[in-house]
C-alpha cells in the first residue's frame, strides 16, 4: 500500500496524518481554533520526519477539498500542492462530507444496518453544506448547500434512520427532530480518518490536477463590502 500524507484544514481543526499499509504512523491535531497558517507547516514536517526515520518514501499527498472554511481550504490545498510538486508525487482530493461520513462509520459506535449518513458543515444562518450517503458511500443526495427546514430530509427519514453529524448539525437538532433522526455528537473531519478514502483513491489512480485544482466550495465565496465612512 502507498505511503500517504493526509491533510485536513476544512473546519476550525488543523490536522495531518502519515499513513501506510492501512495504519496511521503519526498524526497531529489542533482543536483550539483557526490556526492553520501557523501550525500546518510544523504538522507536515513532523510527518515527513517520521517517514524519514522509517526510511519511507512518500507516494502521494491527500488533502480535504471541501466544502468548508474558505480560508482553511486554501491554506491546506496550497501546502499540499507545494509538497506534491516539490516531491513530484500525485495529489489526491478528498470530499470533506464523505470524510465526515467515514469518521462516523469507523467511530466504534453501534449503527443501524440500514442507516443513512447526512453530514452537515455549518454555513450561514440556517444553511449547511450537506449530502446523504448509504453505508457503501453511494450518494443518495448530491453534495450541496441547503437552507434547512422541517422537510429537508423527509424523503429519507420517512423510510428509516438517518444519522446527522458535523458542526452544522447542532442547529438542525430541534428542526429535524423525529423518531428516525439520530444526532451523532463531536464528529469532526480529521486527517487520521482520511486513510480509507485516500488509499482507495490511490488504488484507483484518482488524482487531481496539481496546477489547476481549486477547493470544492459548493457555492460562490461571498465577501462583505465595508460600509462607507462619512
Amino acid at each position: 500500500m502507498a505511503v500517504i500524507l493526509n491533510i485536513d484544514t476544512s473546519t476550525d481543526v488543523c490536522s495531518t496524518a502519515l499513513t501506510a499499509e492501512g495504519g496511521v504512523l503519526i498524526h497531529r491535531e489542533d482543536f483550539s481554533g483557526r490556526n492553520h497558517a501557523a501550525l500546518l507547516s510544523d504538522f507536515i514536517k513532523a510527518c515527513l520526519d517520521r517517514a524519514s526515520e522509517l526510511e519511507l518514501k512518500l507516494d502521494a499527498v491527500a488533502v480535504s477539498m471541501g466544502p468548508g472554511s474558505y480560508t482553511g481550504l486554501r491554506i491546506g490545498l496550497s501546502e499540499a500542492k507545494g509538497l506534491a510538486f516539490a516531491l513530484n508525487i500525485p495529489l489526491i482530493g478528498i470530499d470533506t462530507l464523505k470524510l465526515l461520513a467515514v469518521s462516523v462509520m469507523f467511530s466504534g459506535q453501534e449503527l443501524p444496518d440500514d442507516a443513512l449518513f447526512a453530514p452537515m458543515i455549518d454555513a450561514r444562518r440556517m444553511e449547511v453544506f450537506t449530502a446523504v450517503y448509504n453505508m457503501a458511500l453511494e450518494e443518495l443526495m448530491a453534495p450541496q448547500p441547503l437552507i434547512l427546514d422541517a422537510d429537508s430530509y423527509k424523503e429519507f427519514t420517512s423510510r428509516g434512520p438517518v444519522l446527522f453529524f458535523g458542526n452544522g448539525s447542532d442547529k438542525a437538532r430541534e428542526l429535524l427532530a423525529g423518531p428516525n433522526s439520530i444526532f451523532v455528537p463531536d464528529i469532526k473531519p480529521l486527517a487520521v480518518d482520511m486513510l480509507a478514502l485516500s488509499e482507495l483513491a490511490w488504488s484507483k489512480r484518482e488524482f487531481i490536477d496539481l496546477a489547476y485544482s481549486t477547493p470544492w466550495y459548493r457555492k460562490e465565496f461571498q465577501t462583505t463590502k465595508p460600509k462607507n465612512k462619512l
